[in-house]
């Protein structure tokens, strides 16, 4: 670069360049410029090959070079140029490392609210809620303290806490304990003669005014098992011999409901003796 003569004008570094204009931006002489300047800024050991110019205004041009910094695959030094109409120098305005299209880059940044997940939780942590947690209410608002064990709108309540669950609480705890990665078997439910909500071992967890029948030992209407807006009346199941200490649905079942009646005889129904002839002589 030999043919560039650098000097300094309040504090910039300008190149003089004998009949350069416009057009030196984006020539090569151009490149030389920016070249130079992201060398003094980041080492000849950091910066690789020439990927390109584009203009970023009527007198100014950005020059991108490859980054050959260890960490920093695919991303850019760029080198904003400058000439002033009606003179002769070009000058270097800024020299920044820029991810590229196809840079290694951190992920987006979450908060850290949000990145906790189910199980992350560990003896010892402490865990607040977040502000303006929808799950529960507000201690400060009359409307929305714990008066009893349940409520009008069946959302159970805790009578001994500040805060309640809100509804949008409620719904959000039944949809995970009924058709989340933890709800209990559906093969169950589907082969079962008998729902959970006329099953002895099942506690319900709140009381909604349903229309079904109750009680009858067969599997009630869908409508007569719903909660309100359509969310299921959910208990926990107290046998041991199948979803025990878990919360289902009132029209979940299994083969060990309370009412299920024992076979007549002895052996199972489900088998019949096979009589092979008796002994044979050969």
């Amino acid at each position: 670069m030999g043919s560039v003569s650098n000097r300094r004008h309040g504090g910039k570094r300008t190149h003089d360049r004998r009949g350069a204009g416009r057009g030196v931006l984006l020539s090569a002489r151009g490149e030389e410029v920016a070249e130079e300047a992201v060398v003094e800024i980041a080492g000849p050991e950091a910066v690789g090959r020439h990927l390109g110019a584009t203009t970023v205004g009527p007198d100014s041009a950005a020059h991108r070079f490859e980054c050959r910094e260890r960490g920093y695959r695919g991303w850019e030094w760029i080198a904003v140029i400058a000439c002033a109409p009606g003179t002769e120098h070009v000058t270097v305005n800024e020299v920044s490392l820029h991810a590229g299209d196809h840079a290694l880059a951190a992920p987006a940044w979450v908060p850290y609210e949000d990145r906790i997940r189910p199980g992350d939780l560990r003896p010892g942590d402490r865990l607040p809620l977040k502000t303006d947690d929808p799950r529960v209410t507000d201690p400060d608002d009359p409307a929305g303290t714990a008066g009893s064990a349940g409520s009008a709108d069946g959302v159970p309540r805790n009578p001994g806490a500040r805060r309640s669950l809100t509804r949008a609480g409620w719904e959000a705890a039944v949809r995970r304990w009924t058709t989340g990665e933890d709800a209990p078997d559906p093969e169950f439910a589907g082969l079962a003669e008998r729902s959970c909500d006329s099953c002895a071992f099942w506690l319900p967890l709140q009381r909604h005014v349903r229309t079904g029948a109750a009680g009858s030992g067969g599997r009630a209407g869908k409508a007569g098992r719903a909660g309100q807006a359509g969310i299921p009346e959910v208990g926990v199941c107290a046998n041991e011999f199948s979803a025990d200490g878990r919360v289902v649905a009132s029209d979940y079942g299994c083969g060990a409901h309370s009412e299920t009646p024992r076979e007549a005889g002895e052996g199972s129904a489900s088998r019949t003796a096979y009589d092979d002839g008796g002994p044979e002589r050969y």
